[in-house]
């Protein structure tokens, strides 16, 4: 799906929406003349204008009218008040573009009071090193190209997948936990080496696996089996993982997180 004269906003000027930017001009997927972001954070606002030479201010309105698709990269919080502000500019020309974690199609819809296009995004935070991976699921009054739209827009930053929406939850969950992995860093500390090298080695070891995971379409297991010598040291690892019941709590951290994403969508701020 090509985005060619597609003008892109980005309500919301962190993280995620300085990645997307990043990921849209450096795949040269859209030119910086067709994009532009807010921030409530004017010095935000200057820098994106002056890294990327996109049009970056602090007017919702503005940019709604100004573009056709609308991010909205936003806090859960905040969504509702956010998109009760931009209505009066939305038409049925916009798509809108949510990547709150939580938050529904409905919901946003029900703010705005209105008919809308709108496809809820579940983007991840390897996003900011074009290594993200992102859940598209589809929402009501869509046309036929909303959905990939959103899969290009997304797809020029990592890998994307099209879920039903009642699975984006889970999807949020699982997408949290997964800086647990920075724990086999503190490992190698525990063993001696120096806390540079033991990052550079865990986030290699785990990126390397991710991508030949990837590359071959073979089941984790498989790989883990690939390793375990008998009597060897990787077996001897994960019976140490199995005896402090690792899985047990991975699938845990998932489950608790997943529960917050539906209490964020419920409009829950604790």
């Amino acid at each position: 799906m090509s985005l060619e004269g597609k003008r892109i906003g980005f309500v919301g000027g962190g993280n995620m929406g300085e990645a997307l930017i990043r990921g849209l001009l450096g795949t040269k997927t859209v030119p910086a003349a067709l994009l532009s972001a807010t921030d409530v954070r004017t010095e935000r606002t200057a820098q994106l204008a002056k890294q990327f030479g996109i049009t970056a201010h602090g007017d919702n309105l503005r940019l709604v009218r100004e573009t056709d698709v609308v991010v909205l990269a936003v806090k859960p919080q905040i969504m509702a008040t956010v998109v009760a502000e931009i209505a009066p500019a939305v038409t049925v020309r916009h798509l809108l573009i949510s990547i709150a974690a939580g938050v529904s199609t409905a919901a946003i819809g029900a703010a705005l009071g209105k008919e809308a296009r709108i496809v809820r995004v579940m983007p991840n935070t390897p996003a900011l090193v074009l290594q993200g991976a992102a859940a598209v699921a589809k929402g009501r009054g869509q046309e036929a190209e909303d959905l990939a739209v959103a899969e290009a827009i997304f797809g020029a930053v990592g890998r994307v997948v099209v879920l039903d929406e009642s699975l984006m939850d889970a999807v949020t969950g699982l997408s949290g936990s997964g800086p647990a992995y920075v724990a086999l860093a503190d490992g190698g500390v525990n063993m001696g080496l120096d806390r540079a090298t033991a990052l550079t080695l865990a986030t290699q070891t785990v990126l390397g696996a991710a991508q030949l995971l990837v590359e071959t379409g073979m089941h984790p297991a498989v790989l883990k089996d690939m390793v375990s010598s008998p009597g060897g040291t990787t077996i001897a690892g994960i019976t140490a993982l199995e005896d402090g019941g690792l899985r047990a709590t991975l699938i845990r951290a998932v489950e608790r997180a997943t529960v917050r994403s539906r209490e964020l969508g419920r409009g829950s701020a604790r």
